[in-house]
């Protein structure tokens, strides 16, 4: 059983900068060959994609991030990072991790909230 446990969630004014954290407690080898997805859920809305790594390390983001969100990961410490800068009051919500192992499994963590204020 794999855990993912986000951190790095607050309260930020509009322009601000947030790094979110998500650590797994899985084996490295499970971890090093995962994938990574960073997702959000604003109230009253679906839960929508945010960015992704691969085991190799290449990333794709949502249009709504792109140039300002920045995901990397970092296998000695089975973790994932989200680098969030410029952000904006449409950003808030709750983020949440994902990895989808290469066995196909797919596990999700708690969230963290970001909040950004105008």
């Amino acid at each position: 059983q794999v855990q993912l446990v986000e951190s790095g969630g607050g309260l930020v004014q509009a322009g601000g900068s947030l790094r979110l954290s998500c650590a797994a407690s899985a084996s490295g080898s499970i971890f090093r060959l995962a994938a990574m997805d960073w997702y959000r859920q604003a109230p009253g809305k679906q839960r929508e994609f945010v960015a992704t790594i691969d085991s190799s390390g290449n990333t794709n983001y949502a249009d709504s991030v792109k140039g300002r969100f920045t995901m990397s990961r970092d296998n000695s410490k089975n973790t994932v990072y989200l680098q969030m800068n410029s952000l904006k009051p449409e950003d808030t919500a709750v983020y949440y991790c994902k990895l989808r192992s290469f066995g196909g499994s797919v596990y999700w963590g708690q969230g963290t909230q970001v909040t950004v204020s105008s």
